[in-house]
């Protein structure tokens, strides 16, 4: 079981790129871990969500950065544009939506543009994440 920390840090870092605007695959490092059986599920669900997490408020805070160099919203790909729409539309809780494919970086970065308040931005994207880990988890248990 030495190798074991390896694994939980290779899960935490594949779930934080996964997050950030780089693709990854997390999701099928999870499953694949929660199949094998050496690992509580529970610790590979905590350790997935909060790299996502933090992978997803990196994003956040690229959006708060970029709002300050680039206060117009015409800067922004076609994707950010319609993140910065839908949360002006429909409010902070569209971030449980995180987790989503392709927008789910977008929602992140525009949070931060619009510098929505950081622990609630961050307990709603949390909550989606562990959401969507735990079903994965689920199906692979």
């Amino acid at each position: 079981m030495q190798d074991a920390g390896l694994e939980i840090g290779g899960l935490f870092i594949s779930a934080f790129i996964s997050s950030t605007i780089a693709p990854g695959g997390s999701e099928a490092v999870l499953a694949y871990m929660v199949t094998t059986g050496h690992y509580q599920v529970e610790l590979l669900l905590i350790v997935a969500t909060i790299g996502n997490t933090l992978g997803a408020m990196t994003t956040w805070g690229l959006g708060v950065l970029a709002a300050k160099k680039f206060p117009v919203t015409t800067l922004l790909s076609v994707n950010k544009q319609k993140a910065l729409e839908i949360i002006r539309k429909k409010g902070i809780w569209t971030l449980f939506f995180t987790w989503l494919p392709v927008i789910g970086d977008a929602l992140c970065f525009a949070g931060g543009w619009l510098k929505l308040p950081f622990f609630q931005a961050c307990l709603i994207i949390l909550l989606g994440k562990l959401g969507r880990y735990a079903v994965i988890a689920w199906m692979f248990v």
